[in-house]
């Protein structure tokens, strides 16, 4: 029944760092059995040694690996959908997300930029530092009208978030047209 929800979509669980966006995502693509992939895996070691080193990305690094996260998205929507954690930022980047062809949904996690600065401080084995939150908070748009998704307030436990996830996501099956709106775990 879990997995009827989904179809070929790819669902892109969304937000700022330290939000919840992996375990979420790696949760609901479990109880959804499709596969589950984290965008930061596909980020360049350039990449990655820029954001290690503190540095925000910028559009030009960002390109390649839109490119490559898009083409994941593809593919998975041609086998059998599938759920991402991916930051997507900005409206215009989860544009490039969407694929000719793929059907995409977006998991918006919302959560307290003072709440998330406790978890990133708390995270270890992660090569986004700290100091980098608040420029993602400067650049997080959240959902906007005529985006498939909706959000979750992410400061509940994960399996709190997981739930309000499924059942938005079983809502948008049933009402693709249900505008996004945010829901509480």
């Amino acid at each position: 029944m879990v997995r009827e929800v989904l179809g070929n979509r790819v669902v892109i669980v969304m937000g700022v760092s330290a939000c919840g966006k992996t375990t979420v995502g790696r949760r609901l693509a479990e109880r959804l059995g499709v596969p589950f992939v984290d965008a930061d895996d596909l980020h360049s070691a350039a990449n990655r040694a820029k954001i290690t080193s503190g540095r925000p990305l910028d559009d030009a690094d960002r390109r390649p690996w839109l490119a490559a996260v898009a083409e994941w998205i593809r593919t998975t929507a041609d086998r059998s959908g599938g759920v991402m954690a991916c930051s997507a930022l900005r409206r215009e980047y989860r544009d490039r997300l969407r694929p000719r062809g793929a059907e995409v949904w977006f998991l918006h996690l919302s959560l307290d930029p003072a709440v998330a600065l406790e978890r990133i401080t708390a995270r270890r084995g992660h090569f986004m530092p700290p100091e980098l939150l608040d420029s993602q908070y400067q650049l997080l748009e959240p959902l906007q009208p005529g985006e498939p998704g909706t959000t979750v307030d992410a400061s509940g436990s994960t399996e709190q978030t997981v739930r309000a996830a499924l059942r938005a996501l079983a809502q948008s099956f049933h009402d693709p047209a249900a505008p996004a709106h945010p829901l509480r775990p």
